[in-house]
């Protein structure tokens, strides 16, 4: 796919500068980026795709541990990238690191899976692009934040909330310009529905390592239909809505109103109604409060019952002195406390201008823009040595509060942070921070990086 211009954003292609050495002053890149993919899945194809089509590139590696997967994904990269080529297929990221020289690697594997193969990317010298949750412990993302420092690489979490245009717009019409007023209350929430069970466990399909999906997660039964779409289900691969949902919207209201870690986290909520005996073991409700000071931000998941707001069943409702403004991925509405007039606005539509998105199936609409545009800040950064908008660090502070909610909910007590983000006065909840790997996997730690 040949670079396209690019309206209604800060960045211009131009501003790329070389998007190979950061720094080096060159205005076009010489050669195309090598590029590597782990987890070749619905998301994992989606942001490889987006990236092919805002920038020169050449897919040296594809890896995952479903072969059927990783050889349709190469059928379609063979059919965008330039050359024409297949790239070589692994089932071990290790196996592609040491036998690629990726300049990026974009990973895109479930929850439980993010944290090793990125460290082991910084420390092949790539620069990476980590789908949100970054972690599935609290731990293991200060690791992931050490690696990324202590190896000087550029990484992007995938919190394209913070790149999408019409959001970025709703900031600037009403909470830049002071048009919302004193913001003291948020309330973010999913209303959506979850999976009650699985097929009863069943032989693991001969196409699929299901040793090495699990990796350092408990080796648990292998159940059709938790692979490939279904392991947000599973608590041994993620943390449920709230690391998949929640954070996506805690992180965007984080970056309008420059919050930083919460003074306290409060949650309640469990399996309240999902059945007992169901192999389903995330929470089916949640009611969480992220206490900012002067901001309270309350997180509410119910994943049953009469959804209250058809028009925003996920999304984030921010009070402010003048008015109210409710945001979800798709469109935003903004009414004012005086009985002015109420405002809307809608996603920017690019299937027209961007027709292999729509042949694509899997491609969300709604987040195409907001992810060509993630990616093109990625790059501007790698390019100039600056920090990309969803850096890491950022990345990290979003997916551990989440994190430490569930602790919080599974605890049955509030929890209280320090600036860093550390537990105070706790010492149950810090054990909590790191799970147990399943041997021969170790956990990472920040001074082991």
């Amino acid at each position: 796919m040949q670079r396209r211009d690019f309206l209604n954003t800060g960045l211009s292609l131009a501003a790329l500068g070389a998007l190979g050495a950061p720094g080096s002053g060159a205005a076009e890149p010489t050669e195309p980026l090598r590029v590597a993919l782990v987890g070749c899945g619905w998301y994992g194809k989606t942001d490889l795709f987006h990236l092919m089509q805002v920038a020169p590139v050449e897919v040296v590696g594809l890896c995952d541990v479903d072969s059927t997967m990783r050889e349709a994904a190469a059928a379609l990269v063979a059919k965008r990238q330039p050359s024409g080529n297949t790239p070589p297929l692994y089932g071990d990221y290790r196996t592609l690191l040491s036998e690629t020289t990726p300049e990026i690697v974009l990973v895109g594997t479930p929850d439980h899976w993010h944290c090793l193969p990125m460290i082991a990317a910084c420390e092949a010298g790539a620069d990476v692009y980590v789908q949100k949750p970054i972690s599935f412990d609290v731990v293991e993302g200060r690791a992931m934040v050490a690696a990324a420092r202590r190896h000087g690489r550029t990484v992007q979490v995938g919190l394209q909330r913070r790149s999408t245009p019409h959001l970025l717009d709703a900031r600037d019409r009403f909470i830049a310009s002071g048009r919302l007023g004193k913001i003291a209350a948020v309330d973010i929430h999913s209303y959506y529905g979850s999976r009650d069970a699985f097929p009863p466990a069943a032989p693991v399909p001969a196409t699929l390592d299901w040793e090495m999906y699990c990796g350092p997660a408990p080796l648990v039964e292998y159940h059709p239909q938790i692979h490939p779409r279904s392991w947000r289900d599973c608590v041994e691969f993620s943390n449920g809505q709230t690391g998949d949902l929640c954070v996506h919207f805690y992180d965007l209201v984080r970056y309008f109103l420059g919050l930083s870690w919460p003074k306290r986290i409060s949650a309640t909520g469990g399996v309240l109604v999902r059945p007992a005996d169901s192999f389903v073991k995330v929470h089916d409700t949640q009611t969480a409060l992220f206490d900012h000071g002067d901001v309270q931000v309350v997180w509410t998941q119910r994943n049953w019952g009469e959804n209250p707001d058809p028009d925003y069943p996920w999304g984030a409702t921010l009070y402010g002195s003048k008015g109210t403004l409710r945001l979800s991925v798709a469109k935003w509405d903004f009414k004012p406390k005086d009985g002015g007039q109420a405002e809307h606005g809608e996603f920017l539509d690019e299937r027209e201008k961007y027709p292999e998105d729509v042949e694509h199936k899997e491609t969300e609409a709604f987040a195409a823009p907001a992810t060509r545009r993630h990616m093109l800040d990625f790059l501007d950064a790698r390019a100039k040595g600056t920090t990309p908008v969803a850096d890491i660090a950022e990345g990290h502070l979003s997916s551990a509060a989440c994190i430490l909610a569930n602790v919080s909910m599974r605890l049955g007590r509030s929890l209280s942070l320090d600036s860093e983000g550390n537990v105070v006065g706790d010492d149950e909840a810090n054990r909590l921070l790191t799970r147990e790997y399943r041997a021969p996997w170790k956990h990472p730690r920040p001074e082991g990086v």
